[in-house]
This record gives C-alpha cells, structure tokens and sequence, in this order.
C-alpha cells in the first residue's frame, strides 16, 4: 500500500514526560511484556515478547492543543497507551501502522471539536478514508482509534 499521509507517533518529549508522570498524574509502573502484540504509540508497532513496557494515561487532543492554542472543551479526554517502558528509536517506517483490523478515524477542526469520523474495515481504505477526511478544509488532524477499546492508536495531521 502507498500512502500520502504519515502517522505520528507521540513525540520524544512528551514520552519523556509521561515516562515520568502521565496525563493523568500518576507514575508508570513498567512491565515485562510476557506474550508481546502491544500496539506501542512510540514506534507505532506491536510490542514483542520480553520487552519493557508501560500502560499510561494520555491525553492526546489535549496536547495538541496546548500547542496550537486551541480550546477542546468537553472533547478533551485521557485514555490508556502503551510506550516502551525506555526511551526508544521511534517507528522504523513511514508505513500506516495498526490497519490489519476495524478502525475509527475521528476527523477534528483546528479549535478541536469533532466534526466527524469513519470506520475502516480494510488496509486498503486507510488512505482514501484519510484523502476524503483531509479532502474537507475545516479538517485539522484525525484520530486513528482502535474500534475494539476505542483507544487512541496515533494521529495524522494537515499537511
């Protein structure tokens, strides 16, 4: 599959960050991954067995809007992530990761509210789903999400 779009793994310092104290203030307590198949948000791959990892809180629109000034409101939110328990490399490719299953893509405006989402069924429909999503000017970023947990897999912004 080739994509024009590029997932985002959760940047080196906010890992940094939440490998201290996550979103929701409390400290990671690291784990060895005894069957492996986490889905890590900082390299965007499934864990494999015997590495180290952590379960932490993560408030993913809520940083980004820290960043870009925006106010999300009632949609900010704070849900479970796995990281390698250490720093790491970060993904090893620019391919779309987590697509061999259901997904919600939650499409959000630049002042943060959501303004829709879809499901995806197939590998092959992340990238048009993603070209029809960014197709519409008021879409800022999507959310990839797990539909299982609706847990927060990694974004894809504008541009």
């Amino acid at each position: 599959m080739t994509t024009t779009h590029t997932a985002r793994p959760i940047g080196p310092a906010v890992l940094k960050e939440l490998r201290t104290a996550d979103d929701a203030g409390r400290p990671p307590v690291p784990v060895t991954d005894e069957e492996g198949g986490a889905p890590l948000r900082c390299c965007l791959r499934h864990s494999v067995p015997g590495e180290r990892i952590a379960l932490v809180s993560y408030a993913p629109l809520r940083r980004w809007a820290a960043g870009t000034g925006a106010d999300p409101g009632a949609y900010d939110e704070q849900g479970p992530v796995f990281v390698h328990a250490e720093e790491c490399a970060g993904p090893a490719g620019d391919a779309l990761p987590f697509t061999n299953s259901h997904r919600v893509l939650r499409r959000y405006s630049a002042d943060g509210r959501i303004l829709g989402g879809r499901l995806v069924e197939h590998a092959d429909a992340f990238d048009p789903a993603l070209t029809e999503a960014f197709a519409d000017p008021d879409v800022a970023m999507v959310h990839v999400r797990a539909v299982e947990y609706g847990c927060f897999l990694y974004e894809v912004r504008r541009g």
